[in-house]
């Protein structure tokens, strides 16, 4: 099994699940990295993957999304100054832990992930994603699990299909109409979650939806004609939604899955990497031992 982490939500909910008195023996804030840490831990103590990537925000609405859409997240706040240095030490834990870790200054976390579980796709390796973000469902193949981690249990590829009312690999078609207020993406006015999901149901895909315009019409449920109408009326903004949800490419990426390989590294290493990282003596030692490589 690939282990496939969206880093950033994690990190960020060890910010929010921790007090901001927390902090490490060099008396740095360290309530994310500590969080962070806790998470890695539960994922190697109990599920010891031998393929695992730390996927990590990085494009800082530079990347190639906010070049097509300028507003895209643009309502969101910056991370709080506390917050932002503990960024790079949850990536150094990562990497003391043996754990691939990769960013980009083009596409998102999402993207990187979307890039790894396709090529394990592809060599029949099945993936379990690790976020809490919707979006990255849509990379859920049959073989493969999602997982939000601290919230809810993971879900297989039917279990997905039977939370969102459409199939994992219909949600970029689907939040294109709906909308995604996280992402600040508009989607169709008057059109909603429940409305897309019924219209992807029937027309499978957005190309073949928006090509059968005058068949939605007639479609049995309320407003049906109106929504026919506003899909004409809003086609171009309707791709260029679409051109925002599903996944970008980074061609520099790896091409192979060799360099995902969690590494061996001897507990006494792993512990004096994260002595140096500010964990106190005994914290470093503890979280060495339970990661462990049987």
């Amino acid at each position: 099994m690939f282990y496939l982490i969206d880093s950033s939500i994690y990190i960020f909910r060890g910010w929010q699940g921790l007090p901001i008195t927390t902090r490490n023996r060099l008396d740095q804030i360290d309530n994310a990295v500590q969080g962070f840490t806790e998470t890695l831990c539960h994922i190697l103590e109990n599920h010891q993957p031998e393929f695992i990537v730390c996927a990590f925000d990085e494009c800082f609405r530079k990347g190639i999304r906010n070049q097509i859409y300028p507003q895209y997240k643009a309502d969101r706040p910056p991370a709080p100054e506390e917050l932002t240095p503990q960024f790079g030490r949850c990536k150094q834990v990562a990497q003391a832990m043996g754990i691939m870790t990769i960013g980009s200054d083009q596409v998102e976390a999402d993207d990187i992930i979307g890039h790894f579980a396709q090529i394990a796709q592809q060599q029949q390796m099945p993936v379990t994603i690790v976020s809490g973000d919707k979006d990255l469902a849509q990379f859920v193949s049959q073989q493969d699990r999602y997982w939000d981690f601290g919230r809810h249990e993971i879900s297989n590829y039917g279990e997905l299909h039977k939370r969102f009312k459409i199939r994992p690999e219909q949600i970029p078609d689907w939040l294109a109409l709906s909308g995604d207020k996280s992402d600040n993406i508009p989607g169709v006015p008057g059109v909603g979650s429940t409305t897309a999901a019924r219209l992807l149901t029937k027309w499978e895909d957005l190309d073949t939806l928006l090509a059968n315009l005058g068949d939605v019409a007639m479609m049995k449920f309320r407003g049906a004609p109106r929504v026919s109408r506003l899909l004409y009326e809003h086609k171009e903004s309707i791709f260029q939604a679409r051109s925002l949800t599903g996944l970008i490419r980074d061609e520099r990426l790896p091409k192979s899955l060799d360099s995902c390989a969690r590494r061996r590294t001897p507990t006494d290493q792993v512990s004096a990497s994260l002595y140096e990282l500010g964990f106190a003596h005994d914290l470093a030692e503890r979280v060495a031992t339970r990661i462990a490589i049987d």
